[in-house]
């Protein structure tokens, strides 16, 4: 089995104490490739406190602007990002449904983040989701699995995954959905599903660093 990507989605979660306790208790996975996706206001001082600390992590965005920089107020563009972080997340369901964002404005998100040297972590509802040209990072999150404790079955979602790597076979293709520590071996061991996408349980450090060492 291939060491497994594992990816914490903190969404609109943690202030500067709550980082501080949640990095004072995180294991450094050991031969495991994370990446952390914090809030914006958390990105330098989690860059500053991984390099410090030396973390075995990395550091990724939640999101990027559709434009590039310029009189864009409130906008956050892929070239402020890359400043602190190497990835970012693009096209998740919360913003799709939130925000409207559909398949021609994240392609633009997509172009932006390959211009500036950001990878992309591609978020698809099913097999039938567009994947913009440039993407290597296809995360699979079924809609009903959300934030709902209820986890799509690891058959279907490593058919999902390969019905994703059908056309390409280099694709990482992760799931994400209701991902636990007592949940994820199941996922990861599917000969498709290269790792995981974990959003409200990374909040936890204990919990999340058990998600680590069991994927």
């Amino acid at each position: 089995m291939i060491t497994p990507l594992i990816i914490a989605n903190f969404k609109s979660h943690m202030n500067l104490s709550e980082a501080l306790d949640w990095l004072s208790k995180i294991k450094s996975p050991q031969n495991k490739t994370v990446i952390v996706l914090p809030p914006f206001t958390l990105l330098s001082f989690f860059k500053t406190q991984i390099q410090d600390k030396k973390l075995n992590l990395s550091l990724g965005a939640q999101n990027i602007s559709p434009f590039a920089e310029g009189a864009f107020t409130g906008e956050i563009n892929a070239k402020q990002v890359k400043e602190f972080c190497d990835y970012v997340l693009i096209g998740h369901s919360e913003r799709r449904k939130n925000f409207s964002e559909e398949d021609e404005l994240l392609g633009k998100k997509v172009a932006l983040a390959l211009e500036n040297n950001l990878q992309p972590i591609f978020c698809v509802q099913g097999k039938e989701t567009n994947v913009p040209k440039g993407v290597e990072i296809v995360a699979y999150e079924p809609i009903f699995a959300i934030g709902t404790g209820n986890p799509d079955t690891p058959e279907n979602a490593d058919s999902v995954a390969s019905a994703i790597k059908a056309d390409r076979s280099d694709l990482t293709v992760l799931y994400g959905g209701s991902v636990k520590s007592t949940n994820v071996r199941i996922f990861t061991e599917k000969p498709n599903i290269d790792g995981v996408l974990v959003g409200g349980a990374s909040l936890d450090p204990q919990e999340f660093s058990q998600i680590i060492e069991n994927a």
